[in-house]
């Protein structure tokens, strides 16, 4: 039986944790968080929400190919202000209303990596 979401991996080519650091943490706003050691030699990122729940694990994929269809989607309290965030850093938003009672748009991370941002209906 499912307790809760533990995490969720995406994967990113090697050499980019510089890159993906300054969108997931300086330009989302989520927080880093150490990986276990055994894992962390490996490379890759470990980010969590404010509420310390989930984590989004970036993992090194050699060939690297980004996740165009599978996603997480991650929930936000100021879903216009990131939105507007995203564009101004030149990261693309495409705003679709086909989900009831919710707000959300995609984007995608530096390396093309497909997200889901989620906010409260007006």
């Amino acid at each position: 039986m499912l307790v809760t979401l533990d995490h969720v991996q995406l994967t990113a080519p090697a050499g980019c944790g510089p890159l993906m650091r300054t969108f997931y943490a300086d330009l989302l706003g989520i927080r880093e968080v150490a990986g276990p050691p055994v894992l962390a030699v490996r490379g890759g990122c470990w980010f969590t929400g404010e509420d310390g729940g989930g984590q989004l694990h970036l993992g090194i994929d050699t060939p690297y190919h980004p996740g165009t269809r599978a996603h997480p989607g991650l929930q936000v309290w100021d879903i216009d202000g990131l939105a507007d965030r995203l564009r101004s850093h030149g990261a693309p938003v495409v705003w679709d209303d086909r989900l009831p009672g919710r707000r959300r748009f995609y984007s995608l991370d530096p390396v093309g990596n497909r997200l889901e941002f989620l906010g409260p209906a007006d």
